[in-house]
């Protein structure tokens, strides 16, 4: 666990005791502080009892009364699309907000001497592909000798971190929930992978969700940047980051075309990838069968991993060699069987339209399993892969209503993971490939859409059993 320092003798009080919010808790109590904590849930608070906290209801008349700062977990909505109500009472007492990733950033930079060690550390933020191309960089630090530790939104809280643990790279994945608050961000590299429409009620529209993520890079502004170039928005934040001509403080990345100019970039083209720098080829990989990595989008995490370990000094060959060790992440474009010629792939991360989209144009002759709780922005941004889905399985209580946005597909009314894996299975042919690639989020009917990654699992195995 990492101290919190900067608030020793003083009270702090955290909202929200999920994972973050307790590992808050705990930290700031480790440096010193008098952390009083508040959830809605009477179960969440009964457990940080029992450790010892107190509780505290914060909307009371006086409640910031003597507090130092609001601690808030990344669920918590404190600006769209409208305040939580304890956060209110915190901007109006004048309580400074922050979250843990501020905490860490803040103890970073002021505590970790005590343990005679730096880390390096790198940040990916994006709409896409941030989970993947943060454990593969993970990965491909580990795979070349470097101890590296991974937190976040994946692996353990940012403040769980153990700074006796060997670990000369941090590798943090941040979702805009947590660049939007956070009130330190100092990365040593900080990545940008893609932007697309996600989150807009929480960040008030695309701008907004744009800015969240962009706070990345411009709160003290990290030593390297990679930025993903295939959005305008990317093409922006690398434009507004470079100080000119052959600057390589920034590595552009890309999937889509080739670039070109004398600075620093690393591109995927027809299955390659090809790093540039000052004008001269530098390295080329092909990526084409690398199993853990299949289809375009994952090229451009490939990329964007690549370039942020380049960026630490490792050199391309072992970066190579530990791309074709990588496995890839459970419902991530992750194969879960193959059976009589019929591929099954597990892609219920694809929660939004972007998102699947990617996946549906990653394979052929697709027996799509889509549908969940729609979100903003509707379903036409799927037309370009469309024309690679034999059929669709539509899942989720609004199963019909998705199904009239797939015009020129047949679609089977579903509702249930299990009458959708059933009909695949019945109807699927040699070279098909069965994908679960919702478009929507999973809260109709699963907990998350890992539950729902899970329960197409389970049914594919029963199915095939």
């Amino acid at each position: 666990m990492i101290p919190v320092v900067g608030f020793e003798g003083h009270k702090v009080a955290v909202l929200g005791l999920g994972r973050s919010g307790l590992s808050a808790a705990r930290a700031l109590r480790e440096g010193g502080a008098e952390a009083l904590v508040w959830d809605d849930n009477p179960a969440a608070r009964a457990r940080a009892e029992v450790e010892g906290f107190e509780a505290r209801e914060l909307t009371r008349a006086g409640a910031f009364e003597g507090i130092a700062a609001l601690i808030v977990s990344p669920g918590i909505p404190h600006l769209y699309p409208a305040p939580n109500p304890v956060i209110a009472a915190a901007l109006e007492a004048g309580v400074p907000v922050d979250n843990d990733i501020g905490l860490f950033f803040r103890s970073m930079g002021r505590g970790w001497e005590m343990f005679d060690r730096t880390p390096k550390i790198i940040a990916v933020t994006g709409s896409n592909g941030k989970s993947t191309t943060s454990a593969l960089i993970h990965h491909l630090l580990h795979a070349a000798g470097r101890d590296s530790q991974l937190a976040g939104n994946i692996g353990r809280g940012v403040l769980d971190i153990d700074p006796l643990e060997d670990g000369s790279v941090v590798v943090l994945e941040l979702s805009s929930y947590q660049t939007d608050l956070a009130r330190a961000l100092t990365p040593d590299v900080a990545v940008f992978t893609n932007l697309s429409p996600d989150h807009l009620d929480r960040h008030s529209g695309l701008g907004g969700y744009f800015a969240a993520k962009r706070r990345l890079f411009a709160e003290g502004g990290p030593d390297r940047a990679v930025i993903g170039v295939d959005e305008v928005e990317g093409q922006y934040l690398a434009n507004q980051l470079s100080e000119g001509p052959g600057d390589d403080r920034v590595i552009r990345v890309s999937a889509a075309s080739k670039l070109s100019g004398p600075g620093w970039q690393v591109f995927a083209r027809k299955g390659f990838l090809s790093e540039w720098r000052k004008g001269r080829q530098v390295a080329s990989i092909d990526l084409r069968e690398i199993g853990g990595l299949p289809g375009a989008h994952n090229h451009q995490n490939a990329c964007a991993a690549y370039a942020a370990c380049r960026a630490l000094g490792l050199g391309p060959r072992e970066i190579e060699k530990g791309l074709h060790s990588f496995k890839g992440l459970p419902h991530r474009s992750q194969t879960i069987a193959e059976a009589n010629g019929v591929r099954f792939v597990n892609d219920s991360k694809a929660t939004n339209v972007d998102s699947a989209l990617k996946a549906l144009e990653a394979f052929r002759n697709i027996r799509w399993i889509c549908g969940g709780l729609m979100k903003e922005g509707g379903l036409e941004a799927l037309a370009p892969g469309l024309s690679n889905v034999t059929k669709a399985y539509v899942i989720g209580r609004e199963a019909e209503r998705f199904s009239l946005g797939l015009p020129g597909v047949e679609a089977q009314i579903c509702t249930t993971m299990q009458d959708a894996v059933a009909a695949t299975v019945s109807e699927a042919q040699p070279g098909d490939v069965v994908l679960l690639a919702p478009a929507a989020a999973s809260f109709d009917q699963y907990d998350n859409f890992e539950k729902r990654g899970d329960d197409f699992i389970a049914q594919v195995t029963t199915q095939l059993a």
